[in-house]
């Protein structure tokens, strides 16, 4: 009978010791487990925190691009206006070149015209005085219509208002059958070249 119960003593105990060695086998599985779960957890929070901060690096290179894009197209849209002025003023300039550019040549004769002139108001008796305003009157006219082809041509005065842009009051008169401000006399003739004055006539104007 001892025996027996030895026996199942010794049983009993070969079951307690299986049972705490399967548990131990359990928990250290367990830590096992949780301790390769960590560092896979670590890894894959420190790849999401890379990525997070290699997307706002990329970001921050976005932005700092289109930055530079912007401040590139700003200057190319600056280039192209100043280029579009600079094209529209050179135009203008060869017009009015184009234009205008009989004008030197004009203001220059303008004085042998005003002697002209003067030659032919003066009154001559003899034949031959006669014969030579003649012919001065000729040139004078030549030179007047040679004016007239390059678009250069007198400005009316005696009986106008006073213009300030085509006169210059140099006297004033009073007469009660003209109106005020009205130009009396011509001593000297304006010329406009087109839409520009080259000379204003001197007059005299009625206060």
């Amino acid at each position: 009978m001892a025996n027996e119960k030895d026996e199942k003593t010794m049983e009993h105990t070969m079951e307690e010791e299986k049972i705490e060695k399967s548990m131990e086998e359990t928990e250290t599985s367990a830590e096992q487990e949780e301790q390769a779960s960590e560092p896979a957890e670590e890894k894959e929070e420190k790849a999401t925190e890379q990525t997070t901060e290699n997307l706002a690096e990329l970001e921050e290179q976005i932005d700092k691009l289109k930055q530079q894009l912007k401040e590139k197209e700003d200057r190319l849209l600056r280039l192209q206006a100043d280029f579009d002025n600079y094209r529209k003023r050179m135009r203008n300039e060869i017009a009015n070149l184009e234009k205008y550019q009989s004008q030197a040549l004009a203001t220059d004769l303008l004085t042998s015209v005003d002697n002209f002139e003067r030659a032919l108001n003066t009154q001559v008796q003899a034949e031959e005085a006669k014969s030579l305003l003649q012919g001065m009157e000729m040139v004078y006219r030549g030179i007047l219509e040679a004016f007239k082809n390059h678009g250069i041509e007198q400005i009316e005065s005696v009986g106008k208002p006073f213009d300030p842009h085509y006169h210059h009051a140099v006297m004033q008169g009073n007469d009660d059958n003209v109106e005020k401000n009205v130009v009396l006399e011509e001593f000297q003739k304006g010329y406009i070249m087109k839409d520009r004055v080259i000379r204003p006539a001197m007059v005299k104007v009625n206060e």
